[in-house]
């Protein structure tokens, strides 16, 4: 076996007829067949939107239970989800399902703002997932850009297809940005700054200012990882998009819980208070000495409203 290392080790440096050799010795192709690929905790999915583009899903859960569509927020990735889907008792009872948004994770990172300015491909991106995966009228949660991702889906497409709404610290209008956005924001200009140095430190500071509660040296390595994987061009092609939904909200005729951290340094509570007056008979829930992450700063308090919140969607349905 150590004169088969060898042989791959050069054969590694050789290309593929090197590699072909090395894979023909003794017990090296018995090793490779042995190599079995790593078990998922979740079934992946590709589905490609209207425009050609391709998103990365993963379904997660009862794969019989009512249905909870996540959508993260700018930079990041389905990972943002983690202490959702892997919660024994969520995952019993719903079938959770997230994707990475278009130019983030692993999902298509296509060049041109018509990509991304416009309401419709984000729109299409929510339809898609939801038709693909035979989705029944599942509630949306929308983390931050996601609220805009959410917005986008009702004014293109209706409620119809909408079982409940979860506003997670999200962004729904622009009408005062003074009040409805906290000092962090400034670090997404530095974010998409052409020195590739600028662009990791304003990530960086950006990812310090989504938690009052910090994540652990290694989760925040995890976490600035996932955030770079969104590449220059679409943070800026995601930036100056209008934000005009709120005759959507106020349209909506299903069950709606707005949550938001009271430390949070990106969306003030003041704009989940704005959102919970315009959103009939919304819920508004306030996690104290939480940032912009509550899923994951307050993850039990997260995780039970989310419960009742479906709880009220089920009653809803009879």
């Amino acid at each position: 076996m150590e004169e088969a290392g060898m042989v791959a080790r050069r054969g590694a440096f050789l290309g593929a007829a090197g590699l072909a050799l090395a894979t023909r010795l003794p017990g090296v192709a018995l090793a490779q067949a042995q190599t079995a690929a790593p078990t998922l905790p979740y079934r992946p999915h590709t589905v490609t939107s209207p425009d050609g583009v391709v998103l990365s899903v993963q379904e997660w859960g009862n794969p019989q239970g009512p249905a909870i569509l996540f959508i993260h927020g700018s930079w990041q990735s389905h990972l943002s989800w983690a202490r959702q889907v892997s919660d024994p008792a969520l995952a019993q009872r719903y079938r959770m399902v997230t994707f990475d948004l278009r130019g983030h994770g692993d999902s298509s990172k296509p060049e041109g703002d018509a990509f991304y300015k416009p309401a419709k491909p984000w729109a299409d991106d929510v339809a898609a997932v939801i038709a693909t995966l035979g989705l029944q009228r599942p509630v949306l949660a929308g983390w931050s850009y996601g609220g805009r991702v959410m917005g986008d889906y009702l004014t293109v497409h209706g409620n119809a297809a909408v079982g409940g709404i979860h506003f997670v610290d999200a962004t729904t209008s622009a009408a005062d940005p003074a009040a409805f956005f906290g000092p962090g924001v400034r670090f997404l200009g530095a974010g998409t700054a052409a020195d590739q140095a600028t662009r990791i430190r304003g990530t960086i500071d950006f990812l310090r200012a989504c938690f009052e509660r910090q994540p652990t040296d290694a989760e925040f390595q995890d976490m600035l990882a996932m955030n770079m994987l969104t590449p220059r061009h679409v943070r800026i092609a995601m930036g100056g998009r209008p934000t005009n939904y709120e005759a959507a909200w106020r349209a909506l005729q299903v069950p709606a819980l707005v949550t938001n951290g009271d430390k949070d340094q990106l969306i003030t509570p003041a704009m989940a208070r704005w959102t919970a007056s315009v959103v009939p008979g919304a819920r508004l829930s306030i996690h104290e000495g939480v940032g912009h992450a509550p899923f994951w700063e307050d993850t039990a308090r997260f995780n039970r409203e989310l419960g009742e919140l479906m709880a009220q969607v089920a009653a809803r349905r009879g």
